[in-house]
């Protein structure tokens, strides 16, 4: 039985970018953001656990073939096409990705259809930073980045930024400063995550949540799964996406 014949196929459009979704689930709104190459059975089956715990998630399909397992070859054949992408802000230090105005309009309209505290958005690798930059629209209560990923860390600039406008940074320190908190996961001999956490803590200070796992993994709700950072991101989003009874 295919993975996603349970979930609800349908599609967002903001402005003039369309994707195509998946939805499944009861309760308050969260999107995951897949990682490179796609969404993967890991990928499907740590949404189909948030799923289970009481939410209403929504995955967007950015790239890549959607149940296929994450090979060398799939993701050979889809990281070039993602790296030249208008979409997706790979090497530029001080940008937001073009993907995140999609993604917001998602979360909002999400919110508005749930209600609610607001709505919860993981993103993961490629796509870690892009919750952060969700984070802008007040209707992303639960913003989870799963070792980030953009700008690829080359170099020390690259390596700490956190793939945001200056303005959109602003935005992001406000809310933290208002009470926002920021979930971040990362194994801590990870290369990929750059010194990004060390520039998230300067910037959001306590409002950051480091989470640093021992070892080299990588993927840390998916490839390389940690109950961990599972907990702690089920613990996060209960906390703030569930309305007090």
């Amino acid at each position: 039985m295919p993975l996603l014949d349970s979930w609800t196929a349908g599609q967002h459009t903001a402005g003039d970018t369309t994707h195509p979704t998946y939805r499944k689930g009861a309760g308050p709104g969260v999107v995951i953001i897949h990682e490179i190459p796609g969404l993967t059975p890991t990928v499907i089956g740590f949404a189909e656990e948030v799923v289970a715990a009481g939410y209403t998630v929504v995955l967007p399909h950015l790239f890549g073939t959607p149940e296929a397992p994450p090979s060398a070859g799939a993701i050979a054949k889809v990281l070039p096409r993602a790296c030249i992408s208008k979409e997706f802000t790979t090497m530029a230090v001080g940008e937001t990705s073009p993907i995140a105005t999609w993604l917001r309009s998602l979360a909002r309209s999400l919110h508005e259809e749930l209600g609610g505290p607001g709505v919860g958005a993981l993103g993961m690798c490629f796509t870690g930073g892009f919750a952060l930059a969700m984070m802008v629209d007040t209707s992303v209560a639960a913003p989870v980045l799963a070792q980030p990923s953009l700008p690829f860390a080359v170099g020390r600039k690259r390596a700490a930024d956190l793939n945001l406008s200056a303005a959109d940074l602003t935005a992001v320190k406000e809310r933290a400063a208002a009470g926002c908190q920021v979930l971040g996961l990362r194994y801590s001999k990870d290369p990929a995550v750059g010194t990004r956490f060390d520039t998230l803590t300067r910037e959001l200070g306590d409002a950051f949540l480091r989470v640093d796992l021992p070892g080299k993994g990588h993927s840390t709700v998916t490839e390389q799964r940690s109950q961990e950072a599972v907990d702690r991101v089920l613990g996060f989003f209960a906390e703030k996406l569930q309305a007090p009874a």
